[in-house]
């Protein structure tokens, strides 16, 4: 049975259009994601992969500045695993940006892989990314 991971993270003095954009922008998520290839784009309807080709999907819909809805599917995945629901929800409050995560339909014996990636691959290098650019 698939899972739903969700996680709220905090940005420190950052915009939530700063943030919107390091993640549809290829040039930006490869650069905070240790360098691995990513061909994203803000465009809706449009396919995306990430970490060469490890994560593929398509984004379903965009709110600029606010929301990303993306399909996504690993290369780790069984072939008759669906595709999971992949949302961001960017809130600004006060100086700082706060992410909300939800990632629905994981497959149970990817969840803590999948969980712990968001933290190692994602939220940890934005914010090294983020404190080098000050």
């Amino acid at each position: 049975m698939a899972k739903t991971i969700t996680q709220s993270v905090v940005f420190k003095n950052v915009k939530t259009g700063t943030l919107y954009s390091m993640f549809l922008d290829s040039k930006y998520h490869q650069a905070i994601t240790g360098g691995m290839p990513a061909k994203i784009t803000a465009k809706e309807g449009a396919k995306f992969s990430a970490h060469d080709g490890y994560i593929t999907g398509q984004n379903l819909q965009l709110v600029k500045d606010k929301l990303i809805v993306q399909s996504w599917q690993s290369v780790d995945w069984a072939k008759t695993d669906v595709d999971s629901t992949f949302i961001l929800l960017f809130e600004q409050k006060g100086k700082d940006a706060v992410i909300h995560m939800t990632h629905a339909n994981v497959p149970d014996k990817e969840v803590d892989g999948v969980k712990k990636g968001w933290t190692d691959y994602y939220w940890a290098p934005w914010k090294k990314y983020l404190a080098s650019m000050k």
